[in-house]
């Protein structure tokens, strides 16, 4: 049985319980995830050939301690880096590297900073020099697909209906959505619950109610959705080699609908692709 919680008597760990923020909670994530957001608009000039991923990773640890944050996932369950860059067929959790990036590439960077304890999640697409029009066709699509299940989000549906809405269009589009990974409570804890999944049925999951804070995040494979874990541990790829695409973000929801925390301050949700 699902039960719901105020935050604020909440124990600091997934205790499987849903946490149900106030004002103060969405007022720390505002801040948390506009500076993650500033982070990934500074980023699109910054992504091209030649650039490698241990140069991006390094940017976004040095911008939080400029600001004074701390990247979520440096150190996390053994994790070195600041950041995530996975690549082209890297479905999620690409450890960045020395590799240059090259024309053509697509890379998802997905930023998690900690200010004042709470996080703001999220991740978007950015495409290296000229990409084929294949690869373009997935990034629109992805995006489609995380936009959508975020307008499934009011007080009363269930997390399926994100799941729903984010499957029928990926599908619709000759695309498959990606089971093994989900979004997840976000807050005061880096993953809470619930969790998230991008596909499913409108009557499946929780109850969505005022107060909740998590991800929407949907991985989208040009090919099948099946994926496997390399050896590292983290970085998880399709088994097809299709590419693969994911956007991201932190949202709240609220009496009449939801608030996207992470959306850009300057209009970069899309980095690349035409507005």
């Amino acid at each position: 049985m699902v039960t719901y919680l105020e935050a604020d008597s909440a124990p600091m760990r997934n205790t499987g319980q849903i946490r149900l923020y106030g004002e103060e909670g969405f007022e720390g994530m505002r801040r948390a995830s506009n500076l993650t957001a500033r982070c990934l608009d500074e980023l699109a000039d910054r992504v091209a050939p030649g650039v490698t991923t241990n140069e991006i990773d390094r940017f976004v640890f040095e911008f939080g301690m400029d600001n004074g944050a701390i990247p979520a996932t440096l150190n996390y369950r053994g994790y070195t880096k600041s950041t995530c860059t996975s690549i082209n067929h890297v479905v999620c959790h690409g450890i960045p590297d020395d590799k240059p990036l090259r024309d053509g590439d697509i890379v998802n960077i997905d930023v998690t900073y900690i200010l004042d304890g709470w996080h703001g999640d999220s991740s978007r697409m950015y495409p290296v020099g000229t990409i084929k029009r294949a690869a373009e066709r997935l990034l629109e699509v992805t995006h489609e697909c995380l936009m959508r299940g975020i307008a499934a989000v009011k007080p009363g549906a269930r997390t399926g209906a994100i799941g729903a809405a984010i499957q029928a269009y990926a599908e619709g589009e000759r695309c498959s959505v990606v089971r093994d990974f989900c979004g997840h409570g976000v807050g005061q804890l880096f993953h809470d619950a619930p969790n998230i999944l991008h596909y499913g049925s409108v009557n499946e999951g929780v109850e969505m109610r005022p107060g909740m804070i998590f991800t929407i995040e949907p991985m989208i494979n040009l090919g099948r959705p099946h994926v496997k874990v390399l050896s590292d541990g983290w970085t998880a790829v399709t088994r097809d080699r299709s590419l693969s695409a994911q956007y991201e973000h932190s949202i709240g929801v609220t009496e009449t609908g939801c608030e996207i925390f992470t959306l850009s301050p300057t209009g970069l949700d899309r980095p690349g692709l035409p507005a």
